[in-house]
């Protein structure tokens, strides 16, 4: 590294990787003595990178936070990273930021090595990250919604219901959001209801109008939002109760059918799934999926629309 623009380059990338270093960690990592170093820093404050200088034993260096974007430079693993982070962003589809995941690859391209460029194009090619939203969540809505989470602070919002010809279609909601999950295609916004006076769930394609108050809130300690998402679906009002019993581990089937589909717990060498839908037929077209044995409980009709099902299925490969 005898090059002085190399040496300085690489002060730059120091700074971003540590964030704060003392003068003697930086000059010991770049291989050169104290006056040396003071030069290359005056070097990035000429080319207007601003720096902070602090003495004392918590002292050192850093980049100005938020002053400027400083060029910034990744290794080659990194910026595979990046883009594989890209790649699941636009999957996504959230409003406008696939716009903004399009242009942010194509910054990346431009000053990427060929053979990178290459591997990356690979993995845009080849690579599906099953994630596509069934629907899209506003950049504005999901930004809004973090930030008052992170701040503990209300939202009010306009919420349309999923009810046909239901007598209210849209409700004002005062809401304290206790956490932002997206699950199976969807984003969701968990935490207490005002108008309810509980915790609920809402989707956030299902927002309008949506606002931050002042009105702050305390968040129950240790709350989990994606572990309430998983037991509401899984206690959905839908209709029929099924039980199953699977003859596999817990893992497995956690693997193979989420928990929006029921509730999964250990029994014995099984694991017992308790689930609720609204059409068994459809509900027995996703059994013949599962790789391992299971015993249907109940209901009886449940295992009348499984033979049904199975018998088509026999009937189209004899045919």
């Amino acid at each position: 590294m005898s090059n002085p623009t190399t040496r300085v380059l690489a002060l730059l990338e120091l700074l971003q990787r540590h964030g704060n270093a003392s003068g003697s960690e930086l000059a010991e990592m770049l291989g050169v003595d104290g006056r040396t170093l003071r030069r290359y820093i005056a070097t990035l404050e000429e080319i207007g990178i601003p720096l902070t200088a602090e003495r004392g034993r918590h002292g050192g260096y850093r980049l100005v936070s938020g002053y400027k974007l400083p060029p910034m430079m990744f290794t080659n693993e990194e910026t595979l990273a990046i883009s594989l982070g890209l790649l699941a962003a636009r999957s996504l589809s959230v409003g406008e930021v696939s716009t903004a995941v399009t242009s942010a690859q194509a910054k990346l391209e431009r000053v990427m090595p060929q053979k990178l460029k290459q591997q990356l194009r690979a993995l845009d090619d080849s690579v599906t990250l099953d994630l596509v939203p069934s629907a899209a969540a506003d950049s504005l809505t999901l930004a809004t919604l973090a930030a008052a989470t992170q701040n503990r602070c209300r939202v009010v919002f306009d919420y349309t219901s999923s009810r046909e010809n239901a007598d209210e279609a849209v409700t004002q909601r005062e809401f304290d959001p206790y956490g932002l999950v997206f699950r199976y295609g969807r984003w969701y916004a968990v935490g207490h209801c005002n108008l309810r006076a509980e915790i609920r769930t809402f989707r956030l394609d299902r927002m309008r109008q949506l606002r931050g108050l002042e009105t702050p809130f305390e968040r129950p300690q240790d709350f989990d939002a994606a572990g309430y998402l998983s037991g509401s679906f899984a206690t959905m009002e839908q209709g029929f109760e099924v039980e199953l019993f699977l003859h596999t581990d817990l893992e497995t089937a956690t693997r193979m059918l989420g928990d929006e589909l029921g509730l999964l717990t250990p029994k014995g060498d099984g694991v017992l799934w308790r689930a609720q839908t609204g059409c068994l037929g459809w509900f027995a077209s996703q059994l013949v999926r599962l790789p391992y044995e299971f015993e249907i409980l109940s209901p009886a009709d449940l295992k009348t629309e499984l033979r049904r099902h199975a018998q088509k299925l026999l009937a189209m490969t004899t045919a």
